[in-house]
């Protein structure tokens, strides 16, 4: 009995702490409900289209978001829903701490959800905010990135028939997602022996779904077309400037000098080794090795001729590596030098650690570059520990090149502080007002990587996770802006993954490499209308661009991941921070104001709109304690300044 008594005392003293903690049951406010698809995977393995219900429902409240799925999707989708909640926040301009919102998800079997629903999700809290109609008729899958564009998810073709299948007329799918490639296995018994042929085949969805269920299949770019399908109202989108200047000539000095001293240090090396006492196969090597970094100075110096600064600095720090493992390699005679260099380059990094960390961080501008030299710092010091496995594991070769590669990094880290200081201007920003974006990075990261690893297994490696997993020791450990970017590299090459599943047509390619280009400059220009100057933005713009002038397909691959990086880093830091004396800068998302249009629409009749409710409008109330609870890198040819 007295067990009894003390198990209820324990469950009052918890119930008497809920309303302190939880939110109220919505009185007030609207609910919407939309149908999305996905994807479910049957006891056979294979992949099949389900519809879901979302119920969403935004109130008045403290800024809590509240998710519950039913059954359990395969992936969480919590970090969807608060990314979709800030930006339906921004493309609205209504401040989203004064809100909750509760989102309900129904499904009849698991399934694979995660980021695919984000768009839906974000339509779902605009229609709610502004108690708009959704159509019931009108299905959409897709991510939602932090600029508002919609991103790549997978199983369309799967998501198509789910939409069908339901009634839906109008199928809304991330721009550039158009063409699917569908790969078949036939098996062939021939003499006992069974013969197993794999064909793969281009399918274009909008086509496809028209001849068999008259389903109307569009592409989206962002969330204000979206909108525009799902109610017929126009959100006004932020004003791009007509003409938009992408140049990196505030390089132009820095670039000259670099290209001069490091060709200075090739000829230098290369005569150390003409004198130098090594045997034939030694010589033989490092001579291979230097004519590698001339080859990469050439490039350089076409760049620099060309106008494409940042990108003959990039060469040049390519190039020096080199230059520098085989300077260095030279110069050890026992175990005790290279751990003796080992010694000097932690020494370095960390001089470099204390001089980035003294910097003053005042505008947004000079946080960019700021954060750009602490990821750097970070990288160099992971670098420095391969460094030293090499060593212990006896292979002095690779722990000097590892070596070599640190503190070139550390280099480069110094380079974008001291630039930084250049553009500084306005109020001081400190470091620790970064660690809410690192967090929605990370997350968002790691629910991309574990959604392509339910769609499609181990199929990228360790790359993601790894990354994800570095973002989260960042993160532990304070360091914000190296979290940021990690995890920010990590997203793209998922959505780059995604959004080339199979795609081998190099004309495909340039399609999407077009798309992406066209965002990555509308993102500068937007950046720049709220007088910041996106450094790395423009920096990556052009690095990309130095690829796609290759025309190959592992040249479009990089310029897909560089211009993919110039959108994300042109507007990661403007949700949070100041940029000047009284002057909140806001994500370019938000609008000029609040306005809408309503305008016809061709999808369904206004008797086949969806209603929008009061939260007891009869919807199951999901109130109370029920709803809590691709590419990797390649070694050289794609590090950058």
């Amino acid at each position: 009995m007295k067990k009894l008594y003390s198990i209820a005392a324990v469950l009052i003293f918890i119930l008497s702490l809920i309303p302190a903690v939880g939110a109220q049951c919505p009185s007030e406010g609207h609910t919407v409900v939309l149908k999305a698809p996905a994807v479910s995977r049957t006891p056979d393995g294979r992949f099949v289209g389900v519809a879901t219900d979302f119920v969403v429902t935004v109130a008045p409240g403290s800024g809590h978001v509240y998710l519950e799925t039913w059954p359990l999707a395969e992936v969480d989708m919590q970090a969807s829903a608060r990314l979709a909640t800030q930006i339906a926040g921004e493309v609205t301009g209504k401040d989203m701490s004064k809100y909750d919102v509760f989102i309900q998800v129904r499904a009849d079997s698991p399934i694979i959800g995660g980021p695919s629903a984000g768009g839906t999700m974000t339509v779902g809290i605009i229609a709610a905010l502004e108690g708009w109609n959704v159509k019931s008729d009108v299905m959409m899958t897709g991510m939602i990135n932090p600029d508002g564009t919609i991103g790549p998810v997978g199983g369309i073709l799967e998501k198509a028939s789910a939409a069908a299948s339901v009634g839906a007329k109008l199928f809304l799918i991330p721009e550039g997602q158009r063409i699917q490639v569908v790969q078949e296995s036939q098996r062939k018994s021939i003499g006992g022996i069974v013969q197993i042929t794999t064909k793969t085949e281009k399918v274009d969805v909008a086509q496809y779904a028209k001849d068999r269920w008259g389903l109307e299949v569009k592409e989206v770019r962002d969330i204000y077309d979206a909108v525009y399908y799902f109610t017929g109202h126009r959100l006004q989108k932020p004003k791009v400037p007509d003409v938009i200047k992408i140049d990196t000539s505030f390089l132009e000095g820095d670039a000259r000098e670099d290209y001069q001293n490091t060709t200075d240090y090739y000829s230098e090396v290369l005569n150390k080794l003409k004198e130098s006492n090594v045997d034939y196969s030694t010589y033989t090597s490092l001579k291979e090795a230097l004519d590698q970094a001339k080859s990469i100075l050439d490039q350089a110096k076409k760049s620099l001729d060309g106008g494409m600064y940042y990108t003959t600095l990039s060469k040049d720090f390519q190039a020096r590596i080199v230059i520098r493992h085989v300077d260095w390699y030279m110069s050890v005679q026992s175990v005790q030098d290279v751990s003796n260099l080992l010694t000097r380059v932690n020494s370095y990094i960390n001089e470099t650690e204390e001089l980035v960390s003294s910097k003053q961080i005042r505008g947004v501008t000079m946080l960019q570059a700021v954060a750009a030299a602490e990821e750097r710092i970070e990288e160099a010091k992971s670098l420095l520990q391969d460094a030293w496995k090499d060593f212990y594991n006896a292979d002095y070769w690779d722990a000097v090149g590892n070596a070599a590669y640190a503190y070139e990094r550390a280099d480069t880290a110094r380079f974008w502080a001291n630039l930084g200081e250049r553009f500084a201007k306005g109020d001081v920003i400190e470091r620790e007002e970064l660690r809410d974006t690192a967090r929605n990075y990370i997350d968002e990261s790691s629910l991309i990587a574990t959604y392509i690893e339910s769609m499609y297994g181990n199929v990228v490696g360790n790359s993601l996770s790894d990354a994800i997993q570095k973002a989260e020791e960042y993160y532990d450990d304070g360091k914000y802006s190296a979290a940021i970017f990690t995890a920010m590299e990590a997203r793209v090459r998922g959505e780059v993954f995604l959004d080339t599943l199979a795609i081998d047509n190099t004309t495909v390619l340039k399609d999407k490499l077009e798309s992406m280009k066209s965002a990555a400059k509308t993102a500068i220009g937007l950046a720049q209308t709220k007088g910041i100057t996106p450094l790395l933005a423009i920096a990556y713009y052009e690095f990309a661009e130095s690829y796609e002038k290759e025309n190959t397909t592992e040249g479009i691959e990089n310029a897909m991941i560089f211009y993919q990086y110039a959108r994300e880093s042109a507007g990661v830091f403007l949700m949070k921070v100041n940029s000047s004396p009284g002057v909140t800068w806001t994500n370019p998302l938000s609008p000029t104001n609040s306005t809408s249009t309503v305008e016809p629409t061709t999808t369904s009749t206004p008797g086949e709109q969806g209603n929008t409710t009061t939260s007891n409008s009869g919807i199951t109330s999901i109130c109370g304690p029920g709803v809590i609870g691709l590419f990797a890198l390649s070694p050289l040819l794609r590090r950058r300044r």
